[in-house]
């Protein structure tokens, strides 16, 4: 029996994939999940008996899953976040699990542009305008301000050398601190409590906990008042039910969002707050942040297979 692989991220199942392609051509039997969605785990089910790889997205894997995933030996996410797998389940069988490394950092651009929109009140002009009147509230610069970024991996790196580079004072935490490249006259690590307590936007660009959210009620106490927060990770690291008293209360300026869970979120909710900017987790969905983490993670996994590599793109 030949290699079979599951493709389930929405970005891929919307539309054939030239690298996936490739490997349909070098005999590998693709299987699809239902276009454009993510699976539930009853699809999951039916999907994974026989597959040898799985090209994985951000959909949730239950161990429930991953057993009936006999012949399964690599997973090979399109990102790098591992937080949707039982990794403890993977390890045991000796799967293998991959990730497309810095694939994904033009996610910063996302974060960026989510900041300038609430600074200057973007989506509420817009709005206004096209409902025939003039709206004019007073917005705040960028430049001089302090922003807090909470993990300096490819994302948040990023978005660093891009705030220090149009004028911001960074403000970071990451345990690795890594090398970002930023002058130390604007930039400098501090702990949590610090960012919390003095900036004035905080990005998210780290893994969740598996305890309690790193924004929870105690830490939004601390923020200074009209504070910014940006969530491009994951939806787990905000506490939904402190962020909207903290909203209501004023204490934050705006929450721009692009993760939920569910997704799609329940309708009305956060996302229809007009001091929510909220985007349907488009951070990762360009042509070329599709192209590069595609060929990252479908390299992996013939890799992982010990399959060819050629001319995949052909």
């Amino acid at each position: 029996m030949g290699h079979k692989v599951l493709v389930t991220p929405r970005s891929l199942t919307e539309a054939p994939h030239p690298a996936i392609e490739g490997m349909a051509r070098q005999g590998v039997e693709i299987v699809y999940a239902t276009s454009g969605k993510l699976p539930d785990e009853a699809e999951l089910l039916r999907l994974v008996p026989d597959v040898t790889g799985w090209l994985a997205g951000v959909e949730p894997v239950s161990p429930k899953v991953i057993a009936a995933a006999s012949r399964l030996c690599v997973v090979s996410r399109n990102g790098t976040g591992l937080d949707n797998l039982p990794l403890g389940e993977l390890k045991s069988r000796g799967i293998a699990v991959r990730t497309a490394d810095g694939a994904n950092a033009r996610v910063a651009e996302l974060a960026i542009a989510m900041i300038f929109s609430a600074m200057r009140h973007l989506p509420y002009t817009d709005q206004g305008l096209k409902a025939g009147s003039w709206p004019r509230r007073r917005g705040i610069e960028f430049f001089g301000r302090t922003i807090g970024i909470i993990g300096c991996g490819a994302v948040g790196g990023t978005v660093a050398r891009l705030a220090a580079a149009m004028g911001a004072h960074v403000m970071a935490f990451d345990p690795a601190r890594p090398d970002v490249g930023i002058d130390p006259a604007r930039f400098r690590w501090a702990k949590h409590d610090e960012i919390f307590r003095e900036a004035d936007i905080l990005t998210l660009h780290c893994p969740p906990s598996k305890d309690r959210a790193l924004v929870n009620r105690d830490m939004l106490a601390a923020v200074k008042p009209g504070l910014i927060l940006v969530n491009t990770a994951r939806s787990s690291l905000v506490d939904e039910a402190a962020l909207i008293e903290a909203l209501d209360a004023k204490q934050l300026r705006s929450y721009c969002v692009d993760v939920f869970d569910p997704e799609p979120p329940a309708f009305p909710g956060l996302a229809s707050r007009a001091d929510v900017i909220a985007s349907s987790h488009i951070g990762g969905y360009t042509e070329e942040s599709v192209n590069r983490a595609t060929e990252m993670a479908v390299f992996n996994l013939m890799e992982s297979l010990g399959l060819k590599q050629h001319a995949l793109t052909a």
